[in-house]
């Protein structure tokens, strides 16, 4: 496991973050806006419409390396995914197989799949995942890149943990269900989804880390997640029965050790951390430290 060291992408659109993280003037885009692709359903349903569907889809360098990117749209339908905007991605990850750039970068920020189009939503996450192993079969890694203010949940957050590697911010969040969805479904004493403390420390960067379910941590800054993105260019992860059977066994002794465990602050003790009630507040180096600590110790 890494951690990355080092002006954000938060706040950005998904071109801005594609412009800033690429080389300059690197980008290609494929099915631009002017190509007028977007949502048959959204249109029949008198939405609005993006005629990009809200996904930026191409490929460009980092640092000299040729790769494919994808990043959702926050700013609509809050990254959601239909029917169109999933054949893009799947598109691009099947080029990817063919091609074999160094990496496929995903910036992925979105609640899940457009209620508008949820059956069209949900076969699209089911092929975005087909195609993802087939690009992970060809040996190019796929590195997802969680930095939003939408974070990444529901089928998007089943399909990252597909990939080989995730990179989180301390801003980002990762997992499958949202926290109003687990309200809803399961009352607010179970997850009180307006306890922001509480949704960072369960589903935010820094727990994501600690747990391994992403595997660097960075700072919002364009020239650390370069630096960071790049480090996993040409480093697939074997997409084999041994690594399969290594992962599950992670899991068993994560269940195994944490099972039991309420809130993301008993794991954090569980796994030494002195003063874990305290590791939401630190700064970036002060969490680092703390982290290297338990990480290696582990």
């Amino acid at each position: 496991m890494q951690i990355e060291h080092s002006i954000g992408i938060r706040e950005l659109s998904a071109r801005e973050r594609i412009f800033k993280v690429l080389d300059r003037d690197s980008f290609q885009e494929i099915l631009p806006p002017s190509d007028r692709v977007f949502s048959p359903h959204l249109k029949a349903l008198g939405l609005p419409i993006a005629f990009d569907d809200g996904i930026v889809i191409g490929e460009g360098f980092i640092k000299g390396k040729k790769i494919f990117i994808a990043a959702q749209e926050p700013g609509f339908m809050g990254g959601a995914v239909g029917e169109v905007h999933g054949a893009k991605l799947t598109g691009i990850l099947k080029r990817a197989a063919e091609k074999k750039p160094s990496a496929v970068v995903l910036i992925f920020d979105t609640g899940g799949v457009r209620l508008h189009e949820a059956n069209a939503g949900l076969i699209a996450i089911s092929e975005i995942q087909r195609a993802m192993f087939s690009a992970r079969k060809a040996g190019v890694p796929l590195i997802v890149l969680s930095a939003g203010s939408n974070g990444i949940y529901g089928g998007i957050g089943i399909i990252s943990r597909c990939c080989d590697y995730v990179i989180i911010t301390e801003e980002g969040r990762l997992s499958v269900s949202g926290p109003e969805v687990i309200e809803s479904q399961k009352g607010v004493e179970e997850f009180d989804a307006r306890d922001r403390a509480l949704v960072w420390r369960t589903m935010g960067g820094k727990h994501r880390f600690l747990i391994n379910e992403a595997q660097c941590f960075v700072q919002d800054e364009v020239e650390k997640i370069r630096d960071a993105v790049s480090n996993y260019f040409d480093k697939p992860i074997p997409l084999d029965f041994k690594n399969l059977k290594e992962e599950h066994a992670e899991l068993k002794e994560r269940i195994d050790k944490y099972g039991d465990s309420r809130d993301a602050i008993e794991i954090w003790g569980k796994m030494g951390i002195d003063n874990p009630q305290d590791v939401p507040s630190l700064d970036f180096d002060a969490f680092v430290k703390v982290a290297n600590k338990v990480l290696q110790h582990e």
